[in-house]
């Protein structure tokens, strides 16, 4: 009998899950089938899960397997695969983190050494789960890595609720602080305390920043922020406009950020955050993803003030390595995992829906 395995499909903005079986895959030359055991619960699936800008059409009649923030084991290898990308060897059984896109290697953002900005990138999210290869999301049992997805083996000192935010948010702050040259003495603001923003005060402390200063308005998130490291947190509950809040990062800043990053992933947050720039300073826009927003912005007052305006999204393999070794070093120093509340995968409509309402810092969806 074929061996199948329980994927929630997403209907649209507003429509409950639904709970479905898909036969295993067997893995072609190259590839690999991934049986997930944690995916968490990204801000970016929040946005899909409520339907923002051009994320409203998001959803599919015959449903979609949402999720990309996960870890787990090599179930099994197809051939050819022995080893992960990295040379170390490679066995069903192995804890593994994986790309969740899937750059081509041969577009001309992925030829001049960008496969973070590869045009076919999203190839690996389509199709219908009734077709093969079934499984293109975290939430579910299993994930299909195809060959050019970089894979590494889990650390044996990186527990699994650390490494399910790797393929993530982690690897997405480790190319954004690359992409921003983040270096020894710099001002770091950061405009949001979920994953990323947590995971970038972890990685501005490792950088050498001088000062880091975190914006947020959840107790949880806030209080995690000082424990990764955040010098100063401003709480937007006190703070009640933007006037005010930019007013004071400056003010704790002497004169704002040498980099911003915004994580909070609204719009509106973009305007506010360039205000807390420092003149000559970056800003780097990480949390809006979805497109169909229109942000009001001052093209004159960043000319006048130097600033330097950037945007990341997804990243390269080697951020994802480096993702890992940063783990390798940390793996008791940060309370990292203390932001992850668990789920059965029964329960992902109540995850999603506690998250969004601030009940907790991050979701997390365990599988049986």
């Amino acid at each position: 009998m074929t061996e199948t395995g329980r994927a929630a499909l997403f209907y649209g903005p507003g429509k409950p899950f639904k709970l479905a079986e898909f036969p295993v895959p067997e893995p072609e030359p190259g590839a690999l089938v991934m049986r997930v055991t944690r995916a968490n619960i990204c801000g970016s699936d929040l946005h899909i899960w409520r339907g923002e800008g051009a994320l409203a059409a998001g959803g599919r009649d015959d449903g979609r397997i949402i999720g990309h923030e996960m870890t787990g084991v090599v179930h099994a290898l197809g051939d050819g695969v022995d080893r992960d990308w990295a040379g170390e060897s490679l066995a069903v059984g192995d804890r593994i983190v994986c790309q969740y896109f899937a750059p081509c290697g041969r577009c001309r953002p992925c030829l001049r050494g960008r496969a973070e900005a590869c045009t076919q990138q999203h190839r690996a999210f389509q199709g219908k789960p009734s077709v093969f290869p079934h499984f293109r999301g975290a939430f579910a049992d299993y994930f299909y890595v195809r060959p050019t997805m970089a894979v590494f083996k889990v650390p044996d000192r990186v527990g699994t609720v650390l490494a399910a935010g790797v393929n993530c948010a982690l690897a997405q702050m480790t190319m954004a602080f690359e992409r921003a040259q983040v270096t020894m003495g710099d001002r770091v603001v950061i405009q949001g305390a979920g994953g990323l923003g947590l995971y970038a005060t972890a990685l501005a402390r490792e950088c050498g920043a001088s000062q880091v200063i975190v914006v947020d308005g959840v107790d949880e998130r806030l209080e995690l922020a000082r424990d990764m490291g955040a010098d100063e947190v401003v709480d937007f509950r006190e703070l009640d406009s933007p006037e005010r809040r930019a007013a004071r990062v400056r003010e704790l800043t002497d004169g704002g950020g040498d980099v911003v990053f915004e994580l909070v992933g609204r719009p509106e947050a973009i305007e506010e955050g360039l205000r807390m720039v420092a003149r000559g300073g970056r800003y780097l826009e990480l949390g809006t993803f979805y497109q169909g927003t229109t942000p009001a912005i001052d093209p004159g007052y960043l000319v006048m003030n130097n600033i330097t305006l950037q945007s990341v999204a997804f990243y390269d393999a080697h951020s994802l390595k480096k993702a890992l070794s940063f783990l390798e070093r940390h793996p008791d120093g940060l309370p990292l995992g203390q932001a992850a509340a668990d789920y059965p995968l029964e329960e992902i409509d109540t995850a999603l829906a506690d998250q969004h309402a601030g009940k907790v810092a991050r979701g997390s969806l365990v599988m049986t």
